[in-house]
């Protein structure tokens, strides 16, 4: 690590790792790479050089989908709406578009085959 960020390293609470690899592959144009690690699956998110994460099925760590608590922004490129465009084709629904921040760029919000609420961020 060598750029200083508040975040390191984020977890996706999934219930079956292949179903969300296969949503979050298909929206990010990504390959997902799924582990076995810890008594449980992973798959780990592209990081492109920058915080990394995972999707993580592992019934010991307690980790349930959920739409409430912290909420995760993945990088939606140079324009989210092409992201934001394989979510419901992939099995996820949108609960908030493309949305303007003024100077901040764009925001979205959907939910993933696991019951998580997601967002999207990006800068057009």
């Amino acid at each position: 690590m060598n750029a200083k960020n508040a975040i390191s390293w984020f977890e996706i609470p999934v219930i079956d790792v292949k179903r969300a690899a296969q949503f979050y592959g298909r929206i990010l144009n990504a390959d997902i790479q799924v582990l076995e690690i810890n008594n449980g699956r992973v798959g780990l998110l592209p990081d492109y050089g920058g915080v990394g994460g995972s999707l993580v099925e592992n019934a010991q760590f307690g980790y349930k989908p959920s739409q409430e608590g912290a909420l995760v922004y993945l990088d939606g490129g140079d324009d989210l709406s092409q992201v934001l465009n394989h979510v419901e084709a992939a099995g996820g629904q949108i609960v908030l578009p493309k949305t303007a921040l003024g100077d901040y760029g764009f925001a979205a919000y959907f939910i993933d085959t696991e019951g998580n609420k997601i967002g999207l961020r990006s800068i057009g």
